[in-house]
């Protein structure tokens, strides 16, 4: 398991959550060969913060979880807004093999309105 930024090796919960982190913030139909592979929360960005779309967005995390991330389990996903209007997407997942539960931050690029 390498560190897609340095190149170094890494631990198993940490590639989880790297691999989690491209899920989300690839839109689904990006990648050539693999069209499916990503999430509908790019297209969630710009629309507004309403209840709905909301859980539009919790349920697009869960969906692309679900489908392209088979070593974990998605306990919870909720949306934070930062002091400086960035949406930060706060998720807890519980991987496959390992006790307890682990929680990553993804930053939403853009922001919801």
């Amino acid at each position: 398991m390498m560190n897609a930024t340095t190149g170094r090796r890494m631990a198993w919960r940490d590639h989880i959550g790297q691999s989690i982190a491209d899920i989300l913030t690839t839109p689904v139909g990006s990648r050539i060969m693999r069209r499916s592979y990503g999430s509908y929360i790019p297209q969630l960005i710009d629309q507004p913060l309403t209840p709905a779309n909301i859980l539009r967005l919790q349920a697009a995390t869960a969906q692309a979880i679900m489908k392209h991330e088979p070593r974990t389990r998605l306990r919870r996903a909720m949306l934070q807004m930062g002091a400086d209007g960035r949406a930060v997407l706060t998720i807890e997942r519980t991987d496959k093999g390992q006790a307890g539960t682990t929680q990553q931050t993804v930053e939403i690029r853009g922001g919801l309105a």
